[in-house]
């Protein structure tokens, strides 16, 4: 989407939005002729809904691509995910509350196994829990030092976290150490370009897992760390700068508060699961005019292929709709940052449901999935244009033109 034409266009009023992400939404059949996770799901509400509201298909990047997390969100906020490209250690670090600065390069740390023949046997460590990811971090941060930068280690969840690097003259064009499988052996960190910036920035990448690799050895199952997403601190222009909006995001894992920090967000204290979620969104209702409200157990269902954990996760967030209706929000969109079918246990490229509702809407049937969405007033698209769509919805776009 052109943000400065957003930037143009855009006046302050004052309508509300509420752009609702179930993350992994998109699903698909598990046998031939079945229904997905989102047709299986009862979700009485959200067809109401649907009988009401614009329908369609978007697609987080491109045909074919399967989005991660990261520029699925960013679409999703009206920003190109191929031109703005953040390293998943920005939004960790941003995530976290870490005060990154223009030079630091971050990056996602994975705790990780590697057997006797230092080959990985689990990427993550057997999920040890937040309290001793806590402690290996405090046992890092204690005794990790390498000459020439700063290293600032912070714990995120469970067996993640996050380095921090800072120093003059680094870059974040760097590879993974994580190879995305078991059974393989760590990667060495390497530039992806020839500048001296790069080639410094690997050398501290890989002294650092070296230096790690050592303080761990006697911590299995969290004897290694694994690194990527590698990045600094990209410049995106703000929801106020962009859109003239007031925007506050309720999230639960620290990724989804580090993009929405990116985009100028205020973060809001979520309650305790979905429910929670919604209860901070009336108990917010009248501080803010644009709300990102992230539901995170439907990826997480899909990603261990549990089709009726799934559903029913779905099933869950319908239950919140007739709360969220009562607030009266001008523009709504209800969609996910990608697809995740149990099936196939994993993001997907397919396309993801959106329902987008206001008085302004040609409603095209009464059921909220991805088949109805398919033949929806508002067809296949760009999620990067849902931003455009809600701001027209609420009123907020000036017209184009004479």
């Amino acid at each position: 989407m052109d943000l400065n034409l957003m930037r143009e266009l855009s006046v302050k009023t004052d309508s509300k939005i509420v752009l609702l992400v179930v993350d992994g939404l998109g699903g698909l059949p598990l046998e031939p002729g079945g229904r997905t996770e989102l047709e299986e799901a009862s979700t009485p509400n959200l067809d109401a809904l649907a009988a009401r509201s614009d329908l369609g298909l978007s697609r987080p990047v491109a045909a074919g691509v399967s989005p991660g997390s990261g520029p699925g969100h960013l679409g999703l906020f009206g920003y190109d995910p191929l031109r703005f490209q953040v390293g998943r250690g920005v939004l960790s670090a941003l995530g976290v509350g870490f005060d990154l600065q223009n030079s630091d390069l971050a990056a996602r740390i994975n705790f990780a196994t590697l057997d006797d023949s230092g080959k990985i046997s689990d990427r993550r460590a057997g999920r040890i829990p937040s309290e001793k990811g806590e402690e290996l971090v405090a046992l890092l941060n204690e005794n990790l030092k390498i000459d020439g930068v700063e290293v600032f280690i912070t714990h995120e969840k469970e067996y993640r976290a996050v380095a921090v690097f800072r120093a003059e003259g680094l870059s974040g064009e760097l590879s993974d150490t994580d190879p995305q499988r078991v059974g393989l052996e760590p990667l060495p960190v390497k530039p992806q370009d020839d500048s001296p910036e790069t080639r410094k920035s690997a050398q501290l990448a890989n002294a650092f897992v070296e230096e790690a690799n050592e303080i761990l050895a006697d911590q299995h199952p969290a004897n290694t760390v694994l690194l990527r997403g590698f990045g600094m601190h990209p410049a995106l222009p703000s929801f106020e700068e962009a859109y003239k909006l007031d925007a506050a995001a309720i999230a639960s894992y620290p990724m989804y508060k580090g993009l929405a920090r990116l985009a100028g967000m205020q973060l809001l204290q979520e309650g305790a699961g979905i429910a929670g979620e919604f209860e901070t969104l009336k108990e917010n209702w009248h501080a803010h005019d644009f709300f990102f409200l992230h539901v995170k157990p439907t990826d997480a269902a899909g990603e261990d292929g549990d089709f009726a954990r799934k559903a029913s996760v779905i099933e869950e967030v319908d239950a919140q709709i007739p709360g969220l209706l009562d607030l009266a929000p001008d523009a709504i969109a209800i969609t996910g940052d990608h697809a995740t079918p149990a099936k196939m246990k994993s993001h997907s490229w397919h396309g993801v449901p959106i329902l987008v509702n206001s008085p302004y809407t040609l409603p095209t049937t009464d059921r909220f999935g991805e088949r109805p969405c398919a033949g929806g007033s508002l067809g296949v698209f760009p999620a990067e244009e849902i931003m455009g769509y809600l701001m027209g919805h609420a009123l907020k776009l000036n017209r184009f033109g004479a």
